[in-house]
């Protein structure tokens, strides 16, 4: 577990806002830090992606007789017309998280970027991190936020806003 400092910049693309971590008031009135601790994936975190995306892609192949590949365009395609069909929708959080799961890997295929836990004083989310940087961002919930409060913002969108915004982040490699 490592403490990382306060200055860590968090992408928060479910609110489509790049929002630094903040000192919080204790009762005394001093100022304390909230604490960030960053882990691997346990066993128990990979089983539960696993299960979510064999939840989608069951879905997929019974309801659309297609399959995700791993490749950004047909997968993201795939998941849209999930929403669009009606076949998942705004009140399936479960589905529309899985969904998220499906986006963070074409993320993190895209951007080189690995899951990790991420904790803080708000809870424990599951979150794809730049690197060794301080730069997150939070796939699982992406999609799910939006729809279940009835914006329908194309997958592709929420896709391209999170590149966008982690593009030039990305360190330079040696001799570019």
């Amino acid at each position: 577990m490592r403490k990382l400092s306060l200055t860590i910049t968090l992408v928060f693309l479910a609110l489509l806002a790049v929002q630094p971590t903040a000192a919080q008031p204790d009762l005394s009135g001093q100022i304390q830090d909230n604490p960030v601790v960053i882990n691997d994936l346990s066993t128990l975190d990979e089983q539960y992606m696993r299960s979510q995306r064999n939840l989608i892609d069951d879905l997929i192949r019974r309801q659309l007789g297609g399959l995700l590949t791993g490749d950004s365009t047909n997968d993201i395609a795939i998941l849209q017309r999930l929403l669009d069909e009606g076949i998942i929708n705004g009140n399936q959080r479960r589905e529309l998280q899985a969904m998220g799961i499906i986006l963070g890997d074409l993320l993190a295929a895209e951007l080189g970027m690995n899951w990790v836990v991420y904790e803080d004083n708000l809870g424990r989310s599951r979150a794809l991190r730049l690197a060794e940087t301080d730069n997150f961002l939070f796939p699982v919930t992406m999609i799910s936020r939006r729809r279940e409060v009835g914006n329908t913002t194309p997958i592709q969108a929420i896709f391209d806003k999170a590149v966008i915004t982690i593009e030039p982040l990305i360190p330079a490699l040696p001799f570019e």
